[in-house]
């Protein structure tokens, strides 16, 4: 059996996303994916089992990989607003610099592999932002809440915003590109809006 090449390994990983991407799960194969890697099919099942394999190995480890960008720096201990303002700052970041993962998760969010690459990551986040959440109700900071109602408050119009900065328009076809002005103008209400 050939040892893996790292290189490769790396390559083929971007390559699949950048596929998965403009192709979508239906229009991926291992053929497409080799032809851009510039590999041959069989280098490809040296690294993997088959395609779905691929598609988990890939969608945990930059499912994984986002998730520590995005809590890098994050203390649940931190106040309220402190503690938001650096999930802003690093999903923000994250997100931008990071457009096709972007795209490739929400494929996978809704999708057949959803349960078993997210199951990891929604117990990290689920623990450290549960731990933040609960700390800022009982500080007196924000009333307690389901989580799908904070987050759509707290998230939800970041990720839009990053959406529409993505696509270079905003609602209907206006261009747009996201600012730190229009930024963390938002988040300001969005704190506004959840604060006490």
């Amino acid at each position: 059996m050939r040892i893996r090449d790292v290189n490769k390994v790396e390559l083929v990983k971007e390559k699949a996303i950048e596929l998965l991407v403009k192709v979508g799960f239906e229009g991926f194969t291992m053929g497409k994916l080799a032809k851009e890697c510039g590999i041959s099919v069989a280098t490809l099942y040296i690294y993997y089992k088959d395609k779905d394999d691929l598609i988990l190995q890939v969608g945990m480890e930059e499912t994984e990989r986002m998730g520590v960008l995005m809590l890098e720096d994050f203390d649940p201990e931190a106040t309220f607003a402190v503690g938001l303002r650096q999930q802003w700052k690093n999903r923000a970041k994250c997100m931008l610099e990071n457009p096709l993962s972007v795209q490739m998760i929400e494929q996978l969010r809704t999708s057949t592999y959803q349960e078993k690459i997210f199951e990891r990551l929604i117990e990290t986040f689920k623990s450290t932002l549960g731990r933040f959440m609960h700390n800022a109700v009982q500080r007196g900071e924000i009333e307690a809440m389901p989580l799908e109602t904070y987050w759509s408050v707290a998230f939800a119009p970041l990720y839009n915003l990053i959406r529409f900065h993505n696509e270079g328009r905003s609602l209907g076809g206006k261009p747009f590109v996201l600012t730190d002005e229009v930024l963390w103008g938002t988040f300001d209400l969005v704190l506004k809006a959840l604060k006490k």
